[in-house]
């Protein structure tokens, strides 16, 4: 029972120094992510008429975020307007550039910007946070800076393509997912709430995606779009879409503006500040553009892992791994090596196996080949809804990874050994992840859960070692790895974590 707390103590501090602290590091958004509870509370008061973006030409106007529900919350906040028609905005995006922008059907319902479940237990943002209650000064084209955008791209042709498959997203009876615009037509008429006119996105289902919503003028003779556009990945823990952020997948779009031949970079490219700014990296700047044109392109990491075999015959000793230790050591390192360093780098390559290395191959290859699986199908497999893509991948993580690891484990002789490793390549194999995905936020209650993660498997690898199954292969380290795997799981899934 003892050995038992010191490995799980081992561990907490492996998650910890593998994902939390690089998460919280690298992650600059992490302590601004507030629970859906907090920001539901942070409204705006119903009662009292909202300011609405207007401009000198236009008598219509809109609300400067959209909300979850037909009721004023500071969330998703309006990042792009385009002063044009919404028909040409859609053409620019799906037919020029060389992004694979589809449009998303009526009967297509995504999980933007908030997540979007397959399970019960509704929507729950991810990273989004309401900003304090405020008053909002009224903001209006002349709010506008003066200063031009410089162009930040190379001229470019549009070229025809083809327009890549929209996945058959049958979400229709999932909860949320819906996104509602405050607009005002203008005097002597009411407000109203609306959905939006056109969705486009840009990406792969099961990978990282752009999404933009649009919101047309209720005028016909007011032409204004308002757009809200950001990044998103696909949690295979959770099963919902994660958004990123807004402000990189900002910056494309205006990017796409600048670089159109219709457009001029000097005039007709601007920032508008709606003091908007707060939720997820939004800063209250939006992109004003006067005419249409779009373009994203969505980028992936490589990243390689290297292995080599290791010698794991202990009957030669220590002495000659000692020896092969000082003769691979560089010499600047080496003469700082006493004879006790040098043994104890021995003894601990001696206490590698073969099936350490077979058990970093194959949880890496699990994690891994989920994601790209994924993608396959979804642009392979037409005939496959997510829901069914879904359904055939998710075991491999829920199940998959801890009885291959559990199988594995039980041929490796030392506990921690086993736990250690186990833990180190789930990590590893999460980070790698992310990188491929080009994720670098993380809201806190993500960094958390993988830890839990990381630590459950390696309560598994550890307790199925075996100088743990000795005495029973049910023992305790082995059943609360499991315990805390399927409860964790559990309430990822059921958005408790």
């Amino acid at each position: 029972m003892r050995r038992s707390f010191v490995i799980a103590a081992v561990l907490l501090v492996l998650a910890f120094v593998l994902v939390g602290g690089p998460s919280m590091v690298l992650s600059l958004s992490t302590g601004q992510i507030a629970s859906e509870d907090a920001t539901r509370t942070k409204t705006v008061d119903p009662n009292a008429a909202p300011d609405v973006v207007t401009f000198e030409d236009s008598e219509s106007g809109f609300w400067r975020y959209l909300s979850p529900r037909q009721g004023f919350q500071k969330r998703s906040p309006i990042n792009v307007i385009v002063r044009g028609d919404v028909d040409d905005v859609e053409r620019v995006l799906t037919e020029a550039g060389d992004g694979d922008w589809s449009e998303v059907n009526e009967s297509e319902e995504v999980a933007l910007p908030d997540t979007y479940a397959l399970f019960g237990g509704g929507n729950a943002t991810e990273n989004e946070t309401a900003a304090a209650n405020e008053t909002l000064p009224n903001a209006s084209e002349s709010n506008a800076t003066d200063e031009s955008l410089a162009n930040t791209t190379d001229d470019e042709t549009a070229s025809d393509q083809s327009q890549g498959r929209v996945p058959d997203l049958d979400w229709g009876e999932a909860d949320g997912g819906i996104r509602y615009a405050y607009l005002d037509p203008g005097p002597n008429e009411r407000g109203y709430w609306t959905t939006e006119t056109l969705q486009l996105e840009d990406g792969d289902y099961y990978g990282q995606r752009y999404h933009i919503r649009l919101y047309e003028s209720p005028n016909e003779d007011d032409d204004w779009v308002a757009m809200q556009t950001h990044t998103e990945h696909f949690d295979w823990f959770t099963l919902r879409h994660r958004v990123d952020g807004a402000k990189a997948a900002q910056k494309k779009v205006e990017s796409e503006f600048m670089s159109h031949p219709r457009v001029d970079t000097q005039d007709d490219v601007s920032r508008l500040y709606l003091a908007n700014g707060g939720p997820s990296d939004t800063d209250g700047w939006v992109s004003l553009v006067e005419l249409a044109g779009l373009f994203v392109v969505p980028t992936l990491i490589g990243v390689r892992v290297r292995g080599r075999g290791l010698d794991t015959d202990t009957d030669s000793g220590t002495s000659q791994s000692t020896e092969r230790v000082s003769q691979r050591t560089p010499a600047a390192i080496d003469d700082h090596l006493t004879d006790v360093d040098r043994r104890r780098i021995a003894a601990a390559a001696a206490r590698l196996e073969t099936g350490h290395l077979l058990l970093v191959v194959t949880i890496l290859g699990l994690y891994l080949g989920v994601r790209t699986s994924g993608i396959f199908l979804e642009h392979r497999a037409e005939f496959l809804t997510p829901h069914q893509i879904a359904a055939l991948l998710y075991p491999i993580i829920g199940v998959g990874i801890p009885a291959a690891t559990y199988l594995i484990a039980r041929g490796l002789t030392r506990r921690l050994d086993a736990a250690v490793v186990a833990a180190g390549s789930l990590a590893v194999a999460i980070w790698l992840d992310y990188g491929l995905l080009g994720v670098d936020t993380l809201p806190i209650d993500v960094v958390v859960q993988r830890m839990l993660v990381v630590v459950a498997l390696g309560l598994i690898a550890g307790g199925a070692a075996k100088r743990a199954a000795r005495d029973s292969k049910f023992n305790d380290m082995l059943l609360a790895g499991t315990a805390m795997w399927v409860l964790v799981l559990i309430g990822t899934l059921f958005g408790y974590l």
